[in-house]
């Protein structure tokens, strides 16, 4: 009926309709996760208020089991729960406590990373360090009380629990409740669109693009940024009553930094092959001057291009 209904019961009629609500957080998708964050040394950079209080959990941490998890994807930002395991790596050396830590990345995904050429990468990352990796683990349960984190195997079912001394959790991500409980969903409850288009499968007049759509993308802002310009163009074309013919190839990156100083840049498209936006570099490496490109280029590139509309 071409209507969107707020959530105090206000109608809102719309020729044509944009999509893009972001994705849910399911904190309680794991038992006793919420109710833990911010203390017993559980902390997790995916809650806005909580970020400083992960710093204070590193900063503070003087040796034991340090754990980071990630749940099966998708996820926003899929390489955030290795950026922060790094970077906590990095100053557990500079502290002094890395002789007396153990570093675990428990992961519901099969391999480190997707791209087999990251893959490998972000591998010799983990061996340089001395991280223990369980891969195809999915955190369900927290034990704060007895800094125990319980996991089961996404292929066997097979449980097994891991003691902790600090947490870095991720919670499990999903569709919005929203959407998922309208027509546009999937059955997997994305909005569901054209890969290429954009361009609803079901309803002409609706677009989506971004966390999410049905777009078997990563979720990242690079992924967005790519999206828009296709959106636009084939929203005004539709608009002209043309055919739409901008196309998405899926392009995402991410951006991982591996040391103080050091940067993977990971670019990639649909079909998991590499995209390098600077083929002069390798990057396949960790690199100083793509981590100088994170920490000063792409926040200008985002506050004064991207959200601006012009970049």
């Amino acid at each position: 009926s071409d209507r969107v209904v707020t959530a105090r019961g206000d109608e809102l009629r719309y020729d044509w309709l944009v999509v893009c609500p972001g994705i849910q957080l399911n904190w309680d998708a794991v038992a006793g996760l919420s109710k833990s964050l911010g203390r017993d040394g559980v902390c997790s950079n995916y809650a806005y208020d909580q970020c400083e209080k992960t710093w204070d959990t590193i900063r503070e941490f003087r040796g034991g089991t340090a754990l980071f998890t990630m749940p099966p994807p998708p996820i926003k930002c899929a390489g955030a729960p290795q950026k922060i395991m790094y970077l906590a790596d990095a100053h557990f050396r500079r502290s002094g406590v890395r002789d007396k830590t153990k570093i675990i990345y428990a992961a519901g995904t099969p391999t480190i990373f997707s791209v087999k050429e990251y893959a490998a990468t972000l591998d010799r990352v983990c061996e340089r360090k001395g991280i223990e990796r369980h891969f195809k683990h999915k955190l369900v349960e927290l034990r704060p009380e007895r800094r125990e984190a319980r996991f089961v195997h996404t292929e066997t079912q097979e449980e097994k629990v891991i003691a902790y001394d600090m947490i870095h959790a991720t919670p499990p991500q999903g569709p919005p409740d929203v959407v998922k409980r309208s027509t546009l969903a999937d059955a997997a409850g994305w909005v569901e669109v054209n890969k290429a288009t954009l361009r609803h499968a079901r309803f002409p007049n609706v677009f989506s693009l971004g966390d999410a759509s049905s777009l078997p993308t990563s979720r990242t802002g690079a992924a967005v940024r790519a999206q828009a310009p296709v959106l636009v163009a084939n929203l005004l074309a539709a608009l002209d009553g043309r055919a739409p013919h901008g196309s998405y190839d899926g392009y995402a990156a991410c951006p991982i930094p591996t040391e103080y100083g050091k940067l993977v840049l990971c670019e990639f498209d649909y079909d998991l092959k590499p995209t390098p936006t600077f083929p002069l570099l390798d990057s396949f490496k960790e690199q100083r001057a793509y981590y100088w490109l994170k920490r000063y280029g792409l926040p200008a590139l985002y506050w004064h291009g991207m959200l601006k509309g012009i970049a």
